[in-house]
């Protein structure tokens, strides 16, 4: 059963215009600028919904996510649109008895009959839950390794940090930082943000889309 729609006749929707918080972030230093910058703020633009929605630099409408699962649950999977609602990635929690929890990352939209059996749709990406106790680095989050299985143990990005901090870095194979989840600073009169805005950073030659897809992962595990 897929469990994001777009929005019900219903629903009441909240406009871009309505957003309070200031979307118009300005380049830290010269070396930034080619980095995409995006703020991501933990709340449906779908009145009735909970999920995300994040803009760009210039106050646009980026990505979104809208659930309709309820407050508090955890749905079994997630589709990320962009801000025309059209879907961009699938993310499903792989349905395996084991220790370690892990996720699939399709593209476009699947349901999930498809993600839970066999199909000529393949996932792109499989991420596992790091498992700490059994790590000797326990600032790991999660590994993130390509296509659906992990036959070939050696992982393509790792995810470090504290999610509950907003503070996580993405690494690839060489350990270059190739995108950075940080908490928001207030600009004008000192005003704290909290844990539901926080900023998206992604250096040039990562697909924001894909970075977006793994703090939705990161929210599903540590949220």
């Amino acid at each position: 059963m897929i469990l994001f729609f777009k929005s019900a006749s219903r629903s009441r929707t909240i406009s871009v215009e309505d957003n309070p918080l200031d979307q118009r972030e300005s380049k830290n230093n010269t070396a930034n600028e080619t980095c995409t910058s995006l703020t991501v703020w933990r709340k449906s633009l779908i009145f009735s919904c909970e999920g995300f929605t994040v803009f760009g630099s210039d106050g646009s409408l980026v990505y979104r996510v809208d659930s309709y699962t309820g407050r508090g649950r955890r749905p079994g999977q997630v589709i990320l649109m962009d801000g025309s609602g059209k879907p961009i990635l699938t993310i499903s929690r792989r349905k395996k008895l084991g220790l370690v929890d892990s996720w699939l990352v399709y593209e476009g939209e699947v349901d999930e009959y498809c993600s839970n059996k066999k199909s000529v749709i393949e996932p792109i990406f499989c991420v596992r839950k790091s498992l700490n106790v059994l790590q000797p680095n326990f600032n790991v989050l999660a590994y993130v390794y390509r296509g659906g299985g992990m036959s070939d143990k050696r992982h393509s990005y790792v995810v470090e940090g504290s999610y509950a901090h907003r503070s996580c870095k993405v690494l690839d194979g060489s350990r270059r930082v190739v995108a950075e989840i940080k908490r928001k600073e207030a600009t004008v009169g000192g005003v704290s943000f909290g844990l539901e805005v926080f900023l998206l950073i992604v250096q040039p030659g990562f697909d924001s889309g894909f970075a977006m897809a793994l703090v939705l992962l990161l929210d599903q595990i540590f949220s």
